[in-house]
């Protein structure tokens, strides 16, 4: 399962295709667009105000089956989203020189131009179809359940001892702790009127991978699923498992002891994420992901312009303070893409036995 994605933020659409979905499966738009809905800007002071429906449409490979519903047919499914409240006027400072810490310089370092109108193909909106195609994925592996949170914004962190995944639909943070959500409402809304942004980090746990997925060197379930992550606009950063912390572990604290369960292993640890050599255990997949600060702030930033002229910038426009928010979503859709891809390559390369 491939899928890519085009279009800019201030175009008049952005798009996917997606190649080798299976066939068969029951897909419409409203399978599609809770999940565009629950990364959709504008719906809270803690997100950019944007105004976007992101409505999906579904321009090929479905066809009404024999049953009357709307399936997939196996050929590539293209998506489109319109972008409808552009306002590229508020880049015209953005035209004249560099944002740090965005992609503007190393776009105009490769390709000797760049789209300056929200950042083309650097922008965030970009994720809106990783989320779209995601749901068609989360189609391809019933039995999997993905659940993503944010975990951290800034330095404060949740306090595990009042996690309670009922909680995120309960705050606009994607938060599984009420009393962090209460706290970030300040946080956040504080680098909101300084004109300022904060970094976050989204953990993602996928419960019912059976063992099995992946390979153990070149298609490494891990891998794919880090080079997945580092692929969404403004990650930094990836940990499966415990991650960095491993390092701080002997080797007996590290190790996930096993023994013979009814239904097979048991674990009485998952400091591994799910995942060990390359193949997944049967435990729940577990990764945690870093987003950057935004790097478009009001804050004056010293740069220079294409001229090599020293400068000043300060971005105009409507921005995440925290873009790892709405990256909740897009996070969710980057794993459940990896592990519909896996369960098919699985499934080509393991005969029944």
């Amino acid at each position: 399962m491939r899928f890519t994605t085009w279009g800019e933020s201030h175009g008049p659409a952005i798009g996917a295709v997606l190649d080798g979905c299976p066939p068969g499966i029951a897909l419409t738009e409203g399978d599609i667009q809770p999940f565009l809905d629950a990364r959709r800007p504008g719906q809270s002071k803690f997100t950019t105000q944007r105004q976007e429906p992101d409505a999906v449409r579904i321009l090929s490979g479905v066809f009404d089956g024999a049953d009357g519903k709307q399936r997939t047919t196996g050929t590539p499914i293209s998506l489109m989203i319109e972008n409808v409240d552009q306002r590229s006027k508020d880049y015209s400072e953005v035209a004249k020189a560099y944002r740090p810490g965005h992609a503007d310089y190393t776009y105009d370092a490769k390709y000797g131009f760049r789209d300056y109108r929200g950042g083309g193909r650097s922008s965030a909106r970009e994720t809106a179809m990783r989320v779209a195609v995601g749901a068609v994925a989360r189609r391809a592996i019933p039995g999997v359940k993905v659940t993503a949170f944010v975990s951290q914004i800034g330095r404060d962190e949740i306090d595990r001892a009042n996690f309670d995944l009922a909680e995120i639909g309960n705050n606009p943070f994607f938060c599984p702790d009420a009393a962090a959500a209460r706290r970030w409402e300040i946080l956040v809304d504080d680098a909101r009127k300084a004109g300022s942004s904060l970094g976050a980090v989204v953990e993602c746990v996928a419960e019912g991978v059976p063992a099995g997925w992946g390979a153990p060197i070149y298609a490494k379930l891990d891998g794919d699923l880090a080079a997945a992550m580092m692929s969404i606009n403004a990650v930094k950063g990836i940990e499966i498992g415990d991650g960095f912390g491993a390092a701080h572990l002997s080797g007996e604290q590290n190790a996930d002891p096993m023994r013979s369960g009814e239904n097979g292993p048991e674990f009485s640890a998952n400091h591994a994420g799910g995942i060990a050599g390359g193949i997944s255990t049967g435990q729940p997949v577990v990764c945690r992901v870093a987003f950057k600060p935004t790097s478009s702030i009001l804050t004056p930033v010293d740069t220079i312009d294409r001229d090599g002229n020293e400068t000043q910038i300060r971005t105009k426009g409507r921005h995440d303070p925290c873009v790892g928010i709405r990256g909740t979503p897009v996070v969710e859709a980057m794993m459940a893409l990896v592990l519909a891809d896996h369960m098919m390559l699985h499934r080509a390369q393991i005969a029944k036995r």
